[in-house]
């Protein structure tokens, strides 16, 4: 695919919840292989775009397209299939498994024999071989055999992005990776985002600002359900609009 061709594709996306309008009819385009960042404060809806991008939520009206498919109303078993993975706010792990355990969990469901008996699982090498890979990929080889519920919150956070790499997915959203985290984890979580999107779509949620100037090809930014500005860092930075409604004078300069 052409890198500047769009690989996700949101149209009149609109989400209401009973008389509640959450999303108000977003457009928003991520290109192939572009880091592409969803902004705005709190409140705006940035989660529930995730939701309706990775089947979570069906939208009330509107199209999502990804990869040559339409897929609003499809189940999040479906969407991952065709190439799109994902990582909530909230560390979504195994906590009384090991960190091994928990990656190889996510490479079996790619292979489709996660109902195998862990007895039996020595059977597939390629399954041994993808896990002992995102373990190198994500800096936990050291870490393998700790359990998963006793890692540190970054390295939970790290080991969450395996998971979500075990697909092998085209495009990869991810949902305020660095919440939590220290200046010093945060610098190491933004180098391997870069380096495990190498060759793949991000599109991430994210309130550090420094993180997200650095890190992203595009930014987009959500206000009361509405994309208000897509563009550049220095797009964004320097637009008077998303400096009133959400980023400041401030912080801009």
């Amino acid at each position: 695919m052409n890198a500047m061709q769009p690989i996700l594709t949101l149209t009149d996306v609109h989400k209401a919840f009973g008389e509640t309008q959450i999303i108000r009819g977003v457009d928003l385009e991520l290109r192939a292989g572009e880091r592409h960042a969803l902004i705005g404060p709190n409140g705006a809806g940035k989660s529930t775009v995730f939701h309706l991008i990775s089947g979570h939520y069906v939208p009330t009206s509107g199209r999502i397209h990804f990869d040559g498919h339409d897929i609003q109303g499809a189940s999040p078993q479906r969407i991952n299939r065709l190439g799109l993975a994902r990582s909530f706010q909230i560390t979504n792990i195994f906590p009384k498994l090991s960190v091994y355990e928990n990656l190889r969990l996510a490479v079996m469901r790619r292979h489709g024999v996660q109902n195998t008996l862990w007895r039996f699982i020595g059977s597939y090498p390629k399954v041994r071989e993808e896990t002992e890979r995102l373990l190198e990929q994500v800096r936990l080889a050291a870490r393998r055999d700790a359990i998963a519920g006793e890692l540190s919150y970054s390295e939970q956070r790290s080991m969450e992005i395996a998971m979500a790499l075990a697909s092998d997915p085209q495009v990869i959203l991810l949902d305020e990776p660095m919440a939590g985290m220290s200046h010093e984890e945060t610098d190491y979580a933004v180098e391997l985002i870069k380096q495990v999107t190498q060759g793949r779509s991000l599109l991430i949620v994210e309130h550090d600002m420094d993180v997200v100037f650095s890190l992203c090809d595009r930014i987009s930014v959500l206000v009361y359900g509405q994309v208000i500005a897509t563009g550049t860092p220095d797009e964004i930075r320097n637009n008077q609009k998303v400096k009133e409604a959400y980023l400041g004078e401030e912080v801009a300069a």
